[in-house]
């Protein structure tokens, strides 16, 4: 039962957001951040699903460097990488063309530093980390796995604006993913 209900969830998800992956036999990567599920989809099928952490800075989508929200959107894993910190990362192209867009408007970023984040995503680079929007965002494990550790993932939204799994969890994801797997984060 609580199986067809998580399906149901993603289709009113999937639905409501306008998702739909480009190619129906791609991986993609959907999160819901009201229920803190990771689903790993091939084509509109639900091959995984994780329960996740996400930033400590509440439920509004990332607006700046250090306000610990998780953004939301559509992103890509830039890069998969071993960390001494989290086990493993996989770099999102955060920030956004849309991200950079809002915070243009909002003066938050000058007009050169809209087009390198264009330029970035047009030209498939990472976009810089370095801006007021801030950067290294990404799908990471915990690190070393202790009871307090394992207790505060399991309770709390503990991260600087990431999505956190546990280290196995995070292994198994990286089998499914590749470098631009898109995943698309929604409310």
């Amino acid at each position: 039962m609580k199986h067809i209900f998580s399906v149901l969830m993603l289709a009113v998800l999937a639905l409501t957001s306008g998702y739909v992956s480009a190619k129906t036999d791609e991986i993609s990567l959907l999160l819901s951040r009201s229920t803190h599920t990771l689903y790993v989809k091939k084509g509109t099928f639900i091959l995984k699903s994780y329960k996740v952490a996400l930033g400590s800075g509440g439920r509004a989508g990332k607006l700046r460097e250090g306000d610990g929200r998780t953004p939301m959107g559509k992103y890509k894993i830039m890069q998969v990488r071993d960390s001494g910190r989290f086990h493993l990362f996989m770099q999102l192209n955060y920030p956004s063309i849309q991200d950079a867009k809002q915070a243009y408007i909002n003066k938050l970023i000058t007009r050169n530093e809209y087009r390198t984040v264009l330029d970035a995503h047009i030209f498939g680079q990472l976009p810089p980390q370095n801006l007021p929007l801030g950067g290294a965002i990404g799908i990471h494990g915990i690190g070393l796995e202790n009871q307090e550790k394992l207790k505060i993932h399991q309770n709390i939204d503990w991260t600087e604006g990431c999505i956190a799994l546990r280290n196995a969890e995070v292994e198994e994801l990286s089998q499914y993913v590749s470098i631009g797997t898109e995943i698309h984060i929604v409310d």
